[in-house]
């Protein structure tokens, strides 16, 4: 899988829901890669991975965001000008439908170990054509789908609809129907003339796998999609008029049309092979007489290797790959095994029907990456046809071979330096969130990152609890022990509460000096808010029988308030920005706290009452007068 199809899902993501989500998909997939080179392979299983999780953290079907990248993907290609080979395939949209199969085959030199899938055309007429599409590759069903459908839109004008008839398992693949189909009213241009015009059906077979297949293993039954298109195909009846009339053939002898090309294989409908041209004469002299699919595989189309099913393919290019390697190149290893691919020759090109012999010709030219190819395979540059381009694009793609790998090169090194910069800069970004969650909660920081005037965070919340404790004697203690003696005792002290704020879900507020402040139910609301706050308060006691008072030996002790009420929370202020809680509630919780009892956990009715009939137990404490000469009903918890 190379990174233009990870690289384009990568910025779908980005575009279509944000840094957020695409740094949230990366995590759950396990994708350490930030980004992707376009001309490196990768993993078959990254862009399964990414689509599943985008699926799960955005909450959009799998097959509908597949089908949406398909659409992107259109746009995106243009950025590298792929998008000017797809505008010149075809002036129809049977044109385009017809050179499907052959768009890969233009790509080879930049890609060259592509597995592009196959298409081919069948049953083609004025009301109707069947197209074939098999893949090796699972799950890219509706991404093909949506790359036909912007297809019609981007380049025909045209609305493409696609309906899924039917699907049916069938060993490891998978069969499926679906009509694929177009009324003249969803033309985007008016069209007025439609009626004049036939319009067509079409049948897409699209075929795909559901396990990646052995190698040199091709797939015959596939996953099948039947589509229906309705659009004006009337060039169909053009071109077919001008096939039926009669030409006047010039007649050439066979020995001139072998001599043009030099790799032709004319073999009969038993598959046995009759002529052999001169070029691939030197590397197989024993191929004359034997049966053409006893010794070639056939890699391009995705179909069996039978007369039918070549006389059914007469617009697809073929790629046929020699099963044994070449046993007089100039190797010294001449027993190297096929398997490698690297020794076997490969050949490509179109196959023919000749009425006249009654056999197809096979008209080939050697697959030559490079022209260490030529030397494994024991060819040489006059062995191939001078009469055409083949001698040229082996100089050419060697040239272009070595410009890419070196261009390629040079990418994974920026790559390179780019993913240990974004590694550095996420660390640094985490280091950063943690700092600012520890002062502010999460979904308020966000809101501020996002550009919200901080007054805009302040919310009304009618119902949380609070408490605050401090250390019993803190004056007197600090008078007696080093000012670091004091920072030693507080930061063992605060680090025990901090663990469990976390471990019984409330927000830190703050803390001055030996006082500790903590809430429940907001920012995040919660109708067990007092519960949690008691279960804190409760641990809290418990949990500094071991903490020693450093001026005299003895056990710290503390004082714990608690009351519950309104309160208006958030941030404020520009400088040092902080989450804080404002209103009568924080004063009388405090006033909990200043007249409570040490290592006593002191609340008020308004919590008692959210208390009652709960698992805690309770000791009326009576009234006492707290500031403003106010009388409140207190408890001991």
């Amino acid at each position: 899988m190379y990174g233009l199809l990870c690289e384009s899902l990568h910025d779908f993501i980005k575009e279509s829901y944000g840094d957020d989500v695409w740094k949230l998909v990366r995590e759950r997939a396990d994708v350490r890669l930030h980004s992707f080179v376009t001309h490196q392979v990768y993993s078959e299983s990254v862009i399964p991975r990414i689509a599943k999780a985008a699926s799960g953290v955005t909450g959009t079907p799998y097959n509908e965001l597949m089908n949406s990248w398909g659409v992107y993907f259109l746009g995106f290609v243009g950025k590298y000008g792929y998008d000017r080979i797809l505008k010149v395939l075809g002036r129809h949209v049977r044109d385009f439908v017809n050179g499907l199969d052959n768009l890969h085959e233009y790509l080879r030199f930049s890609y060259p170990k592509v597995q592009p899938p196959t298409f081919f055309c069948q049953e083609e007429s004025a009301t109707g054509v069947t197209l074939h599409y098999r893949s090796k590759r699972k799950g890219y069903l509706h991404y093909a789908m949506g790359q036909l459908r912007q297809m019609g839109k981007q380049f025909y004008d045209t609305d493409i609809h696609v309906e899924v008839l039917s699907e049916q398992l069938v060993g490891d693949y998978s069969h499926v129907t679906m009509r694929f189909h177009k009324s003249a009213c969803h033309f985007i241009k008016p069209i007025t003339r439609l009626q004049m015009h036939p319009v067509v059906q079409m049948q897409l077979f699209v075929s795909f796998p559901d396990t990646e297949l052995p190698p040199n293993v091709h797939p015959f039954l596939l996953c099948h999609f039947v589509l229906r298109l309705n659009f004006d195909n009337s060039a169909y009846r053009y071109i077919q008029k001008e096939d039926e009339e009669e030409q006047e053939i010039l007649p050439i002898t066979s020995d001139f049309f072998f001599e043009v090309f030099p790799f032709n294989i004319v073999f009969r409908q038993d598959m046995v092979v009759h002529n052999v041209g001169s070029g691939l004469a030197t590397v197989f002299p024993d191929l004359d007489g034997k049966k053409i699919n006893d010794a070639f595989l056939l890699a391009r189309p995705l179909v069996e290797f039978t007369w039918n099913m070549i006389i059914s393919h007469p617009n697809n290019l073929f790629e046929i790959m020699s099963k044994e390697p070449v046993k007089n190149g100039n190797s010294s290893n001449a027993m190297e095994s096929w398997g490698d691919g690297s020794r076997c020759l490969k050949l490509k090109g179109q196959m023919r029907y000749m009425p006249e012999w009654e056999s197809i010709i096979f008209l080939g030219t050697p697959v030559m990456e490079r022209l260490s190819a030529m030397f494994k395979t024991g060819l040489y540059i006059n062995d191939l046809s001078m009469h055409d381009s083949s001698r040229d694009l082996v100089l050419a793609g060697t040239q272009q071979s070595e410009e890419l790998k070196r261009a390629l090169i040079q990418e994974q090194k920026k790559s390179s330096k780019l993913e240990e910069s974004m590694k550095m800069l996420d660390y640094e970004m985490k280091k950063t969130d943690d700092l600012l969650y520890r002062m502010i909660p999460k979904p308020v920081a966000k809101r501020l990152r996002k550009g919200e005037p901080a007054v805009n965070t302040c919310e009304v919340f009618p119902d949380v609890t609070i408490l605050f404790s401090d250390v019993v004697g803190f004056t007197r203690i600090c008078s007696h022990i080093t000012p670091m003696q004091v920072v030693s005792m507080l930061n063992t002290m605060y680090t025990l509460f901090d663990t469990l704020s976390e471990k019984h879900r409330v927000f830190k507020v703050e803390t001055i000096g030996d006082a500790y402040m903590v809430v429940a139910g907001a920012p995040e609301k919660t109708k067990y808010h007092a519960h949690n706050i008691c279960d804190m308060a409760l641990d809290m006691v418990r949990s500094i029988d071991h903490l020693k008072d450093p001026s005299t030996g003895n056990n710290i002790q503390i004082r714990v308030g608690i009351h519950s009420g309104m309160v208006v929370a958030g941030v404020v202020g520009h400088k040092m920005p902080r989450y804080g809680l404002y209103g009568d509630t924080v004063h009388t919780a405090s006033a909990m706290e200043s007249n409570g009892k040490e290592m006593h956990i002191q609340l008020s009715s308004a919590t008692y009452e959210h208390l009652k009939g709960s698992h805690f137990i309770f000791e009326r404490r009576g009234t006492i007068t707290i500031k403003g000469n106010v009388e409140i009903e207190t408890y001991w918890l």
